[in-house]
């Protein structure tokens, strides 16, 4: 399907037949996303929203008095500029609320727009602290930001006394990342040896790897999409570099495939629980419900990074239905107490949090592609 504009999750599952006639029947409420659905970050946006869609559609057919479940899902290439027009589009076309953004320059962007149309925009597939700024008052994270995720990393970092560090970032995103790394650096009393901003979409990253190699680091922290980390990692490695390299979980599934296919091993920090985690209740109906969906979706962390903020914007819909007819207002004001477990991972919201979880782990890919720690 190669239309701009994607309904997954309801009403293009029924047209292709794959769902029952009588969710026709049922109340529909529309999320709104806008992903990388083509470009260099393709995989991971399509990761995401197929995550998104399966909760969606199981919701849906669980319940068939219950509401219908819809996601928008429009194109927007990996641009916070396309990010943004597509957010502003969705708004105006009245649905309930955003989720699963998969830019998190381009999140950022749409704070204006979402604090003005008091929207709720959830589980943005960005550790971005730029959105998680205490000004935001719309935005809502079922995973864990990059503060987070540092500690960890640079928690290992120092377990094996690393001392000389590498961050690659983009350069397009918030510089409240890169203050987060330095606060976790701080807190083991080391210091960045180089900090390499990129451009995500850039053909050569020969400069970045020189400036590296220069350094002689023990280790290169990456905090970008995966195609850079692996036109990176594959010169570093041509260079013979004995270091490590670590990744956040921005480079999601898609980097653990492509390392496993080039024979390379990597450390990331993860958000959500391990897809192998089969006895976690959570990864269990992921895997099943992305089967039931078809379509070629694959589980993953990243999928399942999606398929948990799905499974989070269905509770709180739920919640916000049992008063009467779904409003914006009410599906924040059901997403602000939010307490659901939904096996293996909790989403706890407040009115004083927007955070609904903290969970980090810090996971060793090996060079099959196998989670071996």
């Amino acid at each position: 399907m190669n239309r701009r504009d994607l309904v997954l999750g309801g009403s293009a599952l029924f047209a292709a037949g794959l769902v029952p006639a009588v969710w026709a029947q049922q109340a529909v409420i529309k999320f709104g996303q806008s992903a990388s659905l083509s470009g260099g970050q393709a995989g991971y946006g399509k990761d995401v929203r197929d995550g998104i869609a399966a909760a969606f559609a199981a919701a849906s057919k669980a319940d068939p008095k219950g509401p219908r479940f819809e996601l928008v899902s429009l194109d927007d290439g990996g641009s916070k500029d396309r990010c943004k027009a597509n957010v502003k589009t969705l708004i105006d076309q009245g649905v309930t609320a955003i989720i699963g953004l998969t830019s998190g320059a381009g999140a950022e962007g749409c704070l204006p727009l979402v604090e003005e149309a008091k929207i709720v925009m959830l589980g943005t597939a960005s550790g971005n602290m730029g959105v998680r700024s205490e000004k935001a008052t719309m935005a809502y994270h079922v995973r864990a930001g990059y503060a987070d995720e540092y500690r960890r990393m640079i928690s290992y970092v120092k377990d094996f006394n690393m001392q000389r560090v590498g961050y690659v970032y983009l350069k397009d995103t918030s510089p409240a990342n890169a203050a987060a790394m330095t606060a976790a650096l701080d807190a083991v009393g080391l210091k960045l040896t180089v900090s390499v901003p990129i451009d995500r979409n850039a053909k050569s990253f020969d400069a970045e790897v020189e400036k590296l190699l220069a350094a002689r680091l023990d280790c290169v922290l990456f905090t970008t999409n995966a195609g850079p980390v692996s036109a990176i990692v594959d010169k570093m490695a041509a260079a013979k570099y004995p270091g490590f390299y670590f990744s956040s979980s921005f480079a999601g599934q898609e980097l653990i495939d492509d390392m496993a296919g080039k024979g390379q091993s990597i450390i990331m920090s993860q958000v959500v629980p391990r897809p192998n985690a089969v006895a976690a209740a959570v990864v269990k109906r992921c895997q099943e419900d992305l089967a039931a969906m078809g379509g070629g979706a694959r589980m993953g962390f990243t999928s399942l990074e999606g398929y948990i903020a799905g499974r989070v914007a269905v509770e709180a819909a739920r919640l916000a239905t049992k008063g009467g007819a779904i409003s914006r207002g009410r599906f924040k004001d059901a997403l602000s107490d939010l307490n659901v477990d939904l096996g293996g991972y909790r989403a706890r919201f407040t009115p004083q949090s927007p955070h609904g979880s903290r969970f980090v782990d810090v996971v060793a890919i090996d060079r099959n592609g196998r989670i071996i720690g």
